[in-house]
Order: structure tokens, then sequence, then C-alpha cells
């Protein structure tokens, strides 16, 4: 089930967020969608999701236009994380997590076995089944990340979109989120997570898209799409690069690079 862009461009109050960007994205891959600050990576997975209508351009599922479909199947089809995601009212962890499993049911009813099924797993893969009876004020901020990202992986959707899904998160949490996207990849769901950690980025994901200015500029594998060239036009930065003692490469922004305005990196990344 294919998610695409096809000239997709958003305006917001007359300022240009996306321009053209085209994007084809397949399931079973785990792609981070990184940029600089203020370079259209929230809005263009919200765009994604359905949640922002495109200006220009369209967005496709499975060939079909994302806006011919309804609610409730968009819901099932694609479940979705943004930063600042809030419950709204005090819950329990079960219950904030049994959410997801509201585009399955009809309003009101019970949860299903199958329903619970998906709630157990969801906790559990998120290490937020310990948790289950915490009301969410006394959750920590990581906490309340893992939580709502057990309600995103309880819809059990074919399209996951998160953003900054390991923001909150202590080290051995970040590593657990990385390596759990890319298991939910792994066994055919298609990830797209918004990224600031260049290096985790670049260990666990399958593709990176790189935006700067509402632009796409790279995409490609991660030794591709974050070349020293596209680094230094992009994010203004260097990159020490190595391999693991597990023999995994690694790439580590390092410094700033020459470019220190935005004018000078588009001459490094035109260059390039």
């Amino acid at each position: 089930m294919s998610l695409a862009l096809q000239d997709a461009r958003v305006t917001l109050d007359g300022r240009t967020i996306l321009s053209d960007i085209g994007l084809a994205l397949e399931p079973g891959r785990f792609v981070g969608l990184v940029g600089p600050n203020g370079a259209g990576k929230t809005t263009l997975l919200r765009v994604l999701a359905g949640l922002i209508t495109p200006n220009g351009g369209r967005v496709t599922l499975d060939g079909r236009p994302l806006s011919a479909l309804a609610r409730e199947e968009r819901a099932r089809r694609i479940a979705a994380l943004f930063q600042g995601a809030g419950v709204g009212w005090p819950m329990t962890v079960y219950e904030i997590v049994a959410l997801g499993r509201l585009p399955h049911r009809r309003a009101f009813s019970s949860l299903a076995e199958a329903d619970e099924v998906a709630v157990a797993r969801a906790m559990a893969r998120t290490d937020t089944a310990h948790l289950a009876a915490r009301a969410e004020p006394t959750l920590s901020s990581g906490e309340r990340m893992r939580a709502l990202l057990a309600r995103a992986l309880a819809v059990e959707a074919p399209w996951l979109l998160v953003d900054e899904p390991v923001t909150a998160l202590d080290p051995a949490h970040q590593l657990d989120a990385m390596a759990l996207l890319r298991s939910i990849a792994r066994d055919g769901t298609g990830v797209v997570a918004v990224l600031h950690d260049l290096t985790l980025a670049a260990r666990f994901c399958d593709r990176i898209v790189v935006l700067a200015d509402g632009r796409l500029v790279a995409d490609g594998t991660p030794e591709e799409a974050l070349s020293d060239v596209l680094l230094a036009g992009a994010f203004g930065v260097t990159a020490e690069r190595g391999w693991a003692c597990d023999g995994t490469r690694y790439i580590l922004p390092w410094a700033r690079s020459g470019a220190t305005t935005m004018e000078e990196r588009d001459d490094v990344t035109n260059a390039g």
C-alpha cells in the first residue's frame, strides 16, 4: 500500500512552507525525515497524514486520493503521533493506549478480544505494560511519549507516522524506540519519522529524506542522503564517520562547517 505526494505545495499565511514535493513511499521501509529547524518536516508529515490539505498537488494512498477516504478509513490506515499530542483529561496509560482501537470499534462499544490483544501487544513493545494503571498526569515526559507511541501502535495501521519519537527519551529508550520502529517496518508497516538525531537516523533508517527551506534536497540511503556536501549545505555542519565495533557505520555531526548563513549553505548544496 503505497503513500505518495505529487508536486505537493503548502502555503500558510502567505508563506510557502513546502514547494513542489514529490515523494513515493513504500511499506516495509523505515524512512527518516530530517532537515534543519523550519525546513517543513512536521508540515510534510501532517500532509501525509491527511491533516493538512496541500494548496497544490495531491496525496494518494495506494493510488487513491487521500482526501477521498472517509475519516474512519483513513484512521485505520494511517496512525500518526505528533509532538505536543496530549490526552486532554486524566486517564490511565491503559485507557490511553486503548484509544488507538477507536477506528476499529463502534462508538461507545467495549473492547473486543482483538482490541485487548492489540493493546497488550503495543504496550509490551513500548515497555509500558508496567505503567498500565498509572494516570497520565503522573508520567514523565518520556513515559508519556512511550504511552502515546503505544497508542499509535495499537491502531495496527499499514502506515505509522511519528514526529520526533525519541526527543523526550533517555538514551536507552531512544535506542529501544528506534529499534522498535525498524522492527515494525521489517514486519511490513511503512514507517516515516521526523528525526533530529542524524546519528540515530543514519544507523536505523533504510532511507533518508532531507528537507531544507521547504524543498526536498536529498532522498536515498543514509550514505547517499547524508553526504559531506549535503550536511554542509543543508545543516551547516561537518561530520565524523567511522565503523562501530559491531560493524555498523556511523555518522556523527561534529562541528560547524565554513558555511554559516543560509545563502552560503545554499551555495555549497548547489555546488554539490
